[in-house]
């Protein structure tokens, strides 16, 4: 009696016919080849999956890519990623002393999330002197342009700062900002390690939500 018609008779399927008990199936068939990836990783950390796949194939492993890199996710194995180094800004001042109104603002970003995940950018402009929140806003994308336009705006009204402080953002630390402040505003930028120079400015725009 032929697999077709006993298979047709009893009415299953001819892969169950041809697939391996359970009893003689390794509790990992991919064990071997998970091990042979880990050792691979070691030796070349810089390389990826694709690299191994192509090794794997000239080694004599009989897989396609998309297995290796299932295999390559399971068991972490990450390529780190290049850590660059941020850009930091060109101060045109020497550390500025607010001593009187008007004398030095701080520009501060901070970042938050609302209900659904997405996230928010909430930038605040603070008179050092007064401790008067002069300005800010609140987007989900904040540009260096639309900063200078707020910056303009508050300087509208009361004349444009002796000196900018800030950190060194990416819409801080630019070409654009540079030519906003030409001769006119100095820009003291914060070095990486001094987290507390912009408290003051964290606290007013904790303050100015709280009111909220």
């Amino acid at each position: 009696m032929s697999e077709r018609f006993a298979c047709r008779v009893t009415g299953q399927h001819r892969a169950t016919q041809r697939r391996e008990p359970v009893a003689q199936t390794p509790a990992d068939p991919d064990a071997a080849l998970r091990a042979w990836l880990r050792a691979y990783a070691k030796a070349h950390p810089r390389w990826g999956f694709r690299r191994a796949y192509h090794d794997a194939r000239g080694e004599g492993w009989i897989v396609n890519h998309k297995k290796v890199q299932r295999l390559w996710r399971e068991e972490g194995l990450r390529v780190p990623r290049p850590r660059h180094r941020k850009r930091l800004g060109t101060s045109t001042v020497a550390p500025p002393v607010a001593d009187a109104p008007n004398r030095v603002w701080a520009v501060d970003f901070q970042f938050d999330a609302t209900t659904d995940g997405r996230p928010v950018k909430i930038v605040s402009i603070v008179d050092e002197h007064t401790r008067e929140c002069l300005g800010g806003l609140v987007a989900r994308s904040i540009t260096s342009d639309d900063l200078i336009d707020e910056l303009d705006r508050i300087a509208g009204g009361r004349g444009y700062p002796a000196a900018l402080r800030s950190d060194n953002g990416p819409e801080l630390a630019c070409q654009a900002m540079r030519e906003w402040a030409g001769e006119r505003v100095g820009l003291a930028f914060i070095p990486p390690v001094s987290h507390g120079a912009t408290a003051m400015s964290s606290r007013s725009t904790a303050g100015s939500a709280t009111s909220a």
